[in-house]
């Protein structure tokens, strides 16, 4: 494939607290990842709510403001993606 993650948007991820539609999105973006042996990524996790429900999804990496805002590219090398779990 032309790519090596699949990232959830956060359109799904900012209403998984309270939309089951956007929960079972993101579980099956999860299994398609598991599938096609593809990390899977979660974005614009902005609160622990939503990071904790992602986990439970099964998706083990996530990326937003809850672990940092955006940074000027001198620190971008020293940062990397966080696990959640």
């Amino acid at each position: 494939f032309p790519f090596d993650k699949i990232k959830i948007d956060k359109s799904f991820v900012s209403s998984v607290e309270d939309d089951e539609a956007a929960r079972s999105i993101i579980r099956a973006i999860v299994g398609l990842g598991r599938s096609l042996n593809l990390p899977v990524v979660a974005e614009g996790v902005e609160t622990d709510a939503q990071r904790r429900m992602v986990t439970e999804e099964g998706c083990p990496q996530a990326q937003g403001y809850l672990f940092g805002m955006p940074a000027e590219h001198p620190v971008l090398p020293a940062m990397r993606l966080r696990s959640v779990g």
